[in-house]
């Protein structure tokens, strides 16, 4: 039963993440007016902004199709499984200390850091529940 779990989980954070490459290429106005849509004020128009969201879009997406990558053998990948729920968790403490210390508003702290913790954890629950099972089912595993 963890198998098929890990299986949903991993393919559900896949489509969640790669649905970041659509924003790669926003238009500048579109990011101005979310930005402001969402209360956060006006986006700063530098480079460097432009740059950092694109990029953390792109690494989004490319973290995505790992997730999918991963998640058509749980069992061969269970070690690169871990790794990744391990990430998730201290990604997500680093999220919420960031977010904090930029100030942003409580819901965005709140949606950012702790549901990718809550991620790794299940995550990793899930690949420990599963290489049990695999071990069981096929001892040469």
């Amino acid at each position: 039963m963890a198998r098929p779990l890990l299986v949903l989980v991993l393919r559900i954070g896949a489509l969640m993440t790669v649905l970041a490459f659509l924003t790669v290429p926003l238009p500048v106005e579109s990011m101005v007016s979310t930005h402001r849509w969402l209360g956060l004020g006006e986006l700063p128009q530098a480079p460097i902004v432009e740059y950092l969201a694109r990029s953390v879009a792109a690494f989004y997406g490319f973290h995505g199709v790992l997730l999918f990558l991963l998640s058509t053998d749980v069992a061969r990948y269970a070690p690169i499984i871990t790794y990744i729920a391990v990430m998730n968790v201290l990604l997500g403490l680093i999220l919420v200390g960031i977010d904090v210390h930029a100030g942003l508003p409580a819901w965005w702290i709140v949606s950012e850091g702790p549901p990718v913790i809550l991620t790794g954890i299940i995550i990793g629950l899930l690949n420990r529940a599963a290489g049990r099972a695999g071990s069981l089912e096929n001892p040469a595993w």
